[in-house]
């Protein structure tokens, strides 16, 4: 660890933290040779990797302020984490996971990049897996939680959350945008002790026992996800008809959305690039543009039940009953490959 100044209290805070929980250890740590800050292209400092009996814990160095304080939140350092991930070790596996180092690296660069900041509950799916070295794994999203031994900490700068990093399935993180991300992993965590993401495992929600807890949870819950972002959203209005576009990839994902946020009297807005729909329960049916692209739509209880229902991967143009002037059109999807080629079509 090299920088201009002469102190490091932010990096000191997190090794006082890491302290109690790995005494006398020395872990491997992995710096970075050009900083972010005069130009180099990761944006933490270093990544340092302990070895457990069964995983390897990884804690960033870098979204909080490690040197001086910069940032004009008193109560906060940087960002307001440091990222922490735990990834499954095999018996004699001496090789830490470097993909994992890589993995944190791309996270803080989109952090920096886009200005969107992570935090416990907040869920990302990875449109692809979650190591480029292991194309057969299961794990291909990720949510974000407390790390269960670090916590959060002050330091001279201000608060710092350790933000772990848990690798998901696609069927787990559909569950989340129907439920809520702390709940499932709640569920989840006796099987996943200490949130530990490994490479090998299946999908855990058809397991009786989760299955049973996750469709009681979404009952008595609904959804916590207000927002979703879908490729292909648009909207027409045409005299007393309003026709609403999705792709067919995105239906059955948003009827489980919907469905579990329109019966709790929740709303829903699903974003695209080519504009915006924010769906709502009133008394009566109606619409109305609401600026930047966007419209909302009101739904009385049956004609939210009956959208719902309607939101099937096949394309066509159906009316929705209770909704009248309402129609959704469902699009032919075409999935393609990372250069391009058409590889699948949905619908």
């Amino acid at each position: 660890m090299t920088d201009d100044d002469e102190t490091y209290p932010g990096w000191d805070a997190i090794d006082a933290a890491l302290a109690p929980l790995y005494p006398g250890v020395d872990p491997l740590h992995y710096g970075t040779v050009i900083k972010w800050r005069i130009g180099g292209p990761d944006p933490l400092d270093g990544v340092s990797v302990y070895r457990r009996d069964d995983h390897w814990h990884l804690v960033s160095y870098g979204m909080s302020e490690l040197y001086r304080k910069e940032w004009e939140d008193p109560e906060q350092s940087g960002w307001g984490f440091e990222f922490t991930f735990r990834t499954a070790r095999a018996p004699g596996d001496e090789d830490p996971p470097l993909w994992a180092v890589s993995l944190l690296q791309n996270l803080a660069r989109y952090v920096f990049n886009s200005g969107n900041v992570f935090g416990p509950g907040h869920h990302l799916n990875l449109n692809g897996p979650i190591s480029l070295a292991r194309p057969d794994t299961a794990i291909q999203a990720a949510a974000f939680a407390e790390d269960p031994e670090l916590g959060t900490i002050d330091t001279p700068h201000g608060r710092v959350v350790f933000l772990q990093v848990v690798g998901l399935t696609l069927e787990e993180y559909a569950v989340i945008e129907r439920w809520d991300t702390g709940r499932l992993l709640d569920v989840l965590l006796p099987r996943l002790p200490l949130l530990v993401t490994d490479l090998d495992r299946g999908d855990l929600t058809g397991e009786p026992g989760i299955a049973a807890a996750i469709e009681e949870g979404v009952r008595r819950d609904g959804s916590s996800t207000g927002a979703l972002f879908v490729s292909d959203v648009g909207w027409q209005l045409d005299g007393g008809v309003t026709t609403v576009r999705f792709g067919a990839n995105a239906a059955t994902r948003l009827a489980g959305v919907l469905g579990a946020r329109l019966a709790y009297d929740r709303g829903l807005v699903v974003d695209g690039p080519d504009g915006a729909v924010l769906f709502r329960t009133g008394d009566a049916y109606g619409v109305a543009e609401v600026g930047d692209g966007a419209i909302e739509v009101v739904l009385p209880a049956g004609a939210a039940v009956a959208l719902a229902e309607t939101l099937r991967p096949v394309a066509g143009t159906y009316t929705v009953p209770g909704a009248p002037g309402l129609v959704v059109r469902i699009v032919r999807s075409q999935i393609r490959d990372a250069d391009g080629n058409v590889v699948a079509e949905i619908g």
